[in-house]
């Protein structure tokens, strides 16, 4: 029963993040919007480099942007998977029933919204290109993250 629970409440956590999509999104990705000001207040310079443990804070730092971006990734990819779902759903019912306007219209809208989710991931690829740029360029020396298959 519990679990029943907490799997709706998941899923309809999900819906309302498949709603909020570019909000959601623009939260999530406040790590790496501030990954420079990150760099610069952990990361000591060569003056300080005594007084805190450098590579340790580089893989603290490394392995919350990986898990920020996996989530992401797995969040977009999620909701691209639920709105193809409805697009397929829309298009089977458009295909029964072709003069449906209100239906042409929902499908329409549908699709615009799966290709806003796809584009997501091109951003999303950008800006972990750009946090893992700055991440490398200032951590280079103290911290080597493991090559990713």
């Amino acid at each position: 029963m519990y679990l029943v629970l907490v799997e709706v409440k998941l899923l309809t956590l999900f819906v309302y993040f498949c709603v909020l999509f570019q909000e959601v999104l623009k939260v999530m990705r406040t790590i790496d919007d501030r990954i420079v000001h990150a760099l610069n207040t952990t990361v000591p310079t060569v003056s300080f480099s005594g007084k805190v443990d450098a590579t340790q804070t580089c893989k603290q730092l490394y392995e919350s942007m990986m898990e920020a971006h996996l989530s992401r990734d797995k969040a977009i990819k999620a909701c691209i998977a639920q709105t193809s779902e409805v697009v397929g759903q829309l298009r089977e019912q458009r295909a029964k029933d072709n003069e449906n306007m209100a239906l042409i219209k929902q499908l329409r809208k549908e699709q615009t919204k799966l290709k806003l989710m796809q584009s997501e991931l091109n951003v999303e690829e950008v800006v972990n290109d750009r946090s893992l740029k700055v991440f490398n360029e200032r951590c280079r020396i103290h911290y080597t993250p493991p090559k990713v298959k």
